[in-house]
């Protein structure tokens, strides 16, 4: 009888993706592009319905590409997790977010694990992609498991592999980015890299599932704290008159010792603004305290009212209150050219200069509806296209640039706009007419 990495070598083998959103989705049309079986389970029954029609919900994953893995009978989608008793591997990509006292929610991992146990069976491998703090996958999957009398390790192989999808990369995908694994044995960890190389050019093992949770929470901590160090800067700038963006062009003409990182309105998307805290949440009940991420965090989380302070005075400057101002916030997903509002700075923003009394519309052509405040409200139309009334950008006291997505015509809005508060250095080519832009 073949051995689970000589099946999975063979392309043997059945592999259930337990999320089909950003993470999930990517990976497991890259897996049933290569050949293996593939079966994504998700508990929302429109996204199963779409993916079992060819339609992506992921930017990242054109259509036509899953419309041909589906077609094919390579890849297909179910809201039932009985059909784990047919899968040889199963991975769990579901959310990990942080509940309203910012303290891990890793309950939809839980929930994923229960439903997994329900058909464990010998041999099968079980991997964790879902981000969460250091020791979960030990201290939690495993007594799950082990309840149904089989041996981790023994008897089912385990393992943690960070994911590190970035939506909107062009350049590095699935395939083309390294891949972290850490299995509970070396024969988990044997299992688990065998999977992944089918379709992911280099797969680097570590030594345990704790060391593959570090390692995420390093690199997304790397970044947090690289943000708020820089955000400070830009807050200190603004005290001392100085032009941030000026300051970090400067330092990056350094060769060695130094990385620019850039200022912006705060952090957003579903790991950077979340991991670090897992991480500090789980030193904290070992009584130390994360100090450089707890600080990071406070910096980054104040960028919103930096934001709404900087537009408040923007407003004084040229004789208008901001109550009763009407405001246009420009872009508002986390990041440019994608549709994830996920944690976006954007949201804060608009509450915050809403509390101030102002009139506040927001556009953006990737997200047609945002949850704000206790409603969800929809996109006004582009202030591009009208060229008169109440949306059109010369209406607007004053445009707030949160997102710089590549579609904006950066120079028609300076053109146009009355006033504009530019969070994303999006204006620095434009060299005439400047006298009404505030950057931070």
């Amino acid at each position: 009888m073949k051995s689970l990495v000589e099946r999975i070598n063979a392309h043997e083998v059945k592999v259930a993706v337990v999320g089909l959103g950003y993470v999930g989705m990517p990976l497991a049309v890259e897996m049933a592009g290569c050949g293996i079986q593939t079966v994504g389970i998700d508990v929302t029954e429109r996204r199963v319905a779409n993916t079992n029609a060819g339609i992506s919900e992921i930017k990242d994953v054109p259509s036509e590409r899953l419309h041909a893995l589906v077609k094919s009978g390579t890849l297909l989608a179910t809201t039932r997790f009985d059909v784990l008793a047919e899968c040889d591997a199963v991975i769990v990509c579901v959310p990990t977010p942080l509940n309203k006292t910012r303290e891990p929610d890793v309950s939809y991992t839980v929930e994923a694990g229960k439903q997994i146990a329900k058909y464990l069976r010998k041999g099968m491998l079980v991997v964790l992609e879902s981000t969460t703090y250091p020791g979960f996958t030990r201290e939690v999957y495993v007594p799950m498991f082990e309840e149904t009398g089989l041996r981790a390790g023994v008897d089912f192989h385990l393992a943690f592999s960070p994911e590190r999808i970035d939506p909107g990369n062009a350049r590095y995908g699935v395939k083309n980015t390294t891949k972290i694994v850490g299995g509970l044995t070396p024969a988990c960890s044997e299992a688990v890299a065998a999977l992944y190389s089918q379709y992911i050019e280099h797969v680097h093992p570590v030594s345990s599932t704790d060391c593959a949770e570090m390692v995420k929470l390093l690199e997304n901590t790397f970044r947090a704290v690289n943000i708020g160090l820089v955000n400070e800067i830009a807050l200190i700038c603004h005290k001392l008159g100085l032009d941030t963006w000026e300051v970090i062009e400067g330092a990056a003409t350094k060769p060695f010792g130094y990385m620019p990182f850039f200022p912006g309105p705060g952090l957003g998307g579903h790991c950077i603004p979340i991991d670090p805290l897992y991480l500090s949440w789980k030193l904290r009940s070992m009584n130390y305290q994360a100090r450089f991420i707890e600080l990071a965090d406070t910096i980054n989380s104040k960028m919103p009212e930096h934001v709404m302070s900087v537009t408040q005075d923007a407003l004084n400057d040229v004789g208008k209150a901001v109550k009763g101002s009407r405001v246009l916030v420009l872009g508002v997903a986390y990041k440019k050219d994608i549709d994830d509002w996920r944690e976006s700075p954007a949201i804060d923003v608009i509450e915050q200069i809403r509390h101030k009394g102002a009139q506040v519309a927001w556009y953006d052509p990737h997200v047609r509806v945002l949850p704000v405040g206790d409603h969800h409200e929809q996109s006004a139309p582009s202030p591009f296209d009208a060229t008169e009334g109440a949306h059109a950008l010369e209406a607007y006291d004053v445009v707030v640039l949160t997102t710089d997505h590549t579609s904006f015509d950066i120079a028609q809005l300076v053109r146009r706009a009355r006033l504009v508060v530019d969070t994303r250095n999006a204006t620095r080519n434009i060299r005439e007419g400047r006298d009404h832009i505030v950057r931070l």
